[in-house]
């Protein structure tokens, strides 16, 4: 396993654990890498000296690791599924429609949409309360 640094375009940083560096690349090429913050897939590596599990740290990061990934991934599911289900769908009108309810134009409730990271940036600068959205869990079939 080699733990690198990555960070999205919008300078947040986090780490990933990868089988090899193969597995970086493959799923990178493929556009599976998501900022944990923001959901951009414009994830890069940072530099730095990867870290490399060897046979006997895998088994005891495996044994604890895998559990607390497993609930942070439903976790975050479920923040998401709430939101899908209780919240208005704005789509590409979120930005204008945050601002709208937080300015007292449009009616107090739970939104949730599409906005470029110019108009995120835009909101937050005037005191919009926005989050992102956890992304939609991968298929299966998109991982390896």
């Amino acid at each position: 396993m080699i733990l690198y640094a990555l960070a999205c375009e919008r300078g947040h940083e986090f780490e990933g654990w990868f089988g090899s560096s193969a597995d970086y690349d493959d799923q990178a090429s493929r556009g599976l890498l998501a900022c944990p913050v923001c959901a951009s897939r414009a994830v890069t590596k940072q530099i730095m000296a990867p870290s490399v599990v060897g046979a006997k740290k895998r088994g005891e990061l495996a044994a604890g690791g895998g559990q607390k990934r497993q609930m942070m991934m439903e976790a975050m599911a479920e923040v998401r599924r709430h939101v899908e289900d209780n919240f208005d769908y704005v789509g590409d009108t979120f930005a204008r429609e945050a601002r709208d309810i937080h300015e007292g134009r449009s009616e107090q409730r739970g939104i949730y949409g599409e906005a470029s990271p110019a108009e995120v940036k835009g909101l937050v600068e005037d005191g919009v309360p926005v989050a992102p959205l956890p992304p939609a869990p991968p298929k299966k079939t998109e991982v390896n």
